[in-house]
């Protein structure tokens, strides 16, 4: 049987450093990690979302910002918010929840944030930093993926393999493997041979947004394999690798629930600080 990567555990062990090393820069420096976070709509689940990052920032002592708008809102009246926001000293990250409701530009909004507020990190200033290799607020949930793949294996020279070529997370998550000296493959749609590409993978990262997409004849034996799918079939939530099939095979598996889900928020909560770092000259 495969050992489980509990993204739950490993996200409570960051979170109790994280909340020690908040509780220090509070005291040397006199402030308080801020973060605004802004939800335009009544997507149930972005609600949900957002109340639990509003609930992890009073855990571990950072100030939370929320900001309700109707579905109705303008653009206009968003980037003004956004505008408040990147003026006001006591906010250091600026998250607005995504998707957006229809007729709003999500490429204008994200990029009206201030790049050093961009706790989502995917702002094009710092996704271009990434790019370079430059220091940046990352990408939360890439950055949460390669901490669990790190808690499990050396990623330098393991051939990996994305599933994914998305803004939030293949392109990003694809760079950071290279940065840690993985050799790279990203496979999409398009891509021809797939399940062969994919049994090359001895790490195997998959963010497609279709349930049970890879089955086990598309894995490698003793591969990792990082589910970042969440999907709902049946009233249930599953990820984009069918797991009951693949864990045979892997040699370490995240579930869906309890796997990628919840570094993503302890990652937010990880650049939070970071920003208030830069912004302190800390």
């Amino acid at each position: 049987m495969p050992n489980i990567i509990d993204g739950k555990a490993h996200s409570a062990r960051i979170r109790e450093s994280l909340k020690e090393e908040i509780a220090l820069f509070k005291e040397q420096t006199s402030v308080t990690p801020g973060l605004a976070v802004i939800l335009a709509g009544d997507d149930p689940a972005s609600y949900v979302y957002v109340r639990n990052k509003i609930k992890a920032c009073e855990e571990l002592g950072i100030k939370s910002f929320a900001y309700y708008l109707p579905a109705s809102v303008s653009e206009g009246e968003l980037l003004g918010l956004i505008d408040r926001l990147n003026s006001d000293v006591n906010v250091h990250g600026i998250l607005v929840q995504l998707p957006l409701p229809e007729g709003l530009d999500e490429e204008s909004i994200i990029s009206r944030i201030d790049y050093k507020k961009d706790v989502d990190g995917i702002h094009a200033v710092n996704a271009g930093k990434l790019l370079r290799g430059a220091d940046a607020l990352l990408p939360c949930t890439p950055a949460g993926c390669i901490e669990l793949i790190k808690s499990v294996t050396e990623i330098s020279g393991k051939r990996a393999v994305v599933v994914g070529r998305s803004n939030l997370v293949g392109k990003p998550l694809a760079i950071m493997l290279l940065a840690q000296n993985a050799t790279v493959t990203i496979c999409h749609s398009r891509t021809r041979d797939l399940k062969e590409i994919c049994r090359s993978a001895e790490i195997l990262c998959v963010a497609v947004g279709r349930p049970n997409f890879i089955t086990a004849d598309t894995v490698k034996e003793g591969a990792v394999v990082i589910d970042v799918g969440i999907n709902r079939v049946d009233g249930r939530l599953c990820g984009d690798v069918k797991f009951d099939e693949v864990s045979l095979k892997a040699s370490h598996i995240t579930p869906v629930p309890g796997g990628v889900g919840p570094m993503t928020i302890t990652m937010l909560l990880s650049n939070t600080l970071k920003a208030a770092r830069l912004q302190c000259g800390r």
